[in-house]
């Protein structure tokens, strides 16, 4: 890519889009198309055709999705699947039509099978059932995956696809409806800290910031200890326990999201479609990367860690009868490594990162 390439980031506000383009901009790109949801519905096709005809961008980055967590994903099943293969379908397919020289389409580790083996690598994608409370979600990226193999494949076209796991970092989704669970778990205790040593002003701050099911900063303390106990931050007996989905057991790897954007520019900058499979193979397919650091943790440890980073003094329940979710999810990052790319951020450090930006900017 060349400085002023013209660059089109669609997700540019989230988790994955802002570190990339921070990352851009960091060196030295300038030539920025970005558009808000509002002004421009990804899910509509007139629209997104319209746009690259307007636009013409050279490079782009698809990281605009529709995501969430266990409870978001197994409840908006329908929500996940239609309008993330809308989002895909209409950008890829511009894409193809406007001869964008290279597009980064991003997906998730949650494609590859439930029992998948350990550490997960590329082959492993479509050997077996999906977990079942992300399975819509998860066919929309593998729908994707193949739509610019497909595309690259038949039209020559330089689409590379990337399978980034469990990310966290600056401008994450802390929504604790919506959230994954490093975030979630963030917010929780910062708040059960709050609650514990009786600091209403920063629950307010905090809940101003960002409401829960409509409870501001300004509702009465009732609604607050009903909203804050409805999400598992609970005071009983003068005792506060923050409750965890299942039994803490489940493993899992968690990544940098800074990090994933520079592994996301390496690839963009320096490596094409033709260097994600082998050349002398008969069929081409699993051409995705995953995008990880091979080291996960358990939820409690993790728990743990973020208890100790926060401050929170108080107990952690794990609610066994609520869902784990797959209990291990480690990739493989052995053909990222061999394309010239590692991490960088172990993943104490940054929690530590993500918990003093949090504390920046909700209002404290």
């Amino acid at each position: 890519m060349e400085k002023n390439s013209k660059i089109y980031i669609a997700g540019h506000r989230g988790l994955v889009g802002s570190a990339i383009l921070k990352n851009l901009k960091a060196k030295g790109y300038q030539n920025f198309v970005t558009k808000t949801r509002k002004e421009l519905d990804l899910k509509d096709a007139t629209a997104v055709a319209s746009f690259f005809e307007n636009e013409k961008p050279d490079y782009v980055i698809l990281a605009a999705a529709k995501v969430g967590g266990i409870v978001a994903n197994n409840t908006y099943r329908a929500d996940f699947i239609y309008e993330n293969l809308m989002i895909q379908n209409n950008v890829i397919h511009q894409c193809y039509l406007h001869k964008v020289k290279k597009l980064l389409f991003l997906g998730s580790t949650c494609i590859y099978p439930k029992n998948c083996p350990q550490p997960m690598n590329e082959d492993s994608l479509l050997t077996d059932t999906l977990e079942y409370t992300n399975e819509p979600y998860a066919i929309a990226k593998i729908a994707g995956i193949k739509m610019c193999e497909s595309y690259n494949l038949q039209y020559g076209t330089n689409f590379i696809s990337v399978m980034p796991t469990n990310l966290y970092g600056p401008n994450d989704n802390f929504d604790l409806e919506k959230s994954h669970v490093l975030p979630a778990l963030i917010r929780k205790m910062h708040l059960g800290k709050a609650l514990d040593e009786g600091n209403w002003e920063v629950i307010r701050k905090d809940l101003e910031q960002l409401p829960i099911e409509g409870i501001d900063g300004k509702a009465s303390k009732d609604e607050i200890y009903a909203v804050l106990d409805k999400y598992g931050i609970q005071k009983r007996d003068n005792k506060l326990y923050l409750e965890i989905w299942g039994t803490g057991k489940p493993m899992r790897e968690f990544l940098w999201s800074e990090d994933m954007a520079n592994a996301c520019i390496f690839l963009m900058e320096n490596r094409d479609f033709t260097d994600c499979y082998d050349a002398d193979s008969k069929e081409i397919r699993n051409t995705h990367i995953n995008i990880g650091t091979g080291i996960d943790i358990s939820i409690k440890s993790l728990a743990e860690t973020i208890k100790n980073i926060v401050g929170y003094q108080g107990n952690l329940f794990f609610n066994e009868d609520k869902p784990d979710g797959t209990m291990k999810k480690l990739t493989d990052p052995s053909k990222l490594h061999g394309l010239g790319w590692k991490h960088s951020v172990d993943l104490e450090d940054g929690i530590k990162k993500v918990y003093h930006w949090y504390s920046q900017n909700s209002g404290h």
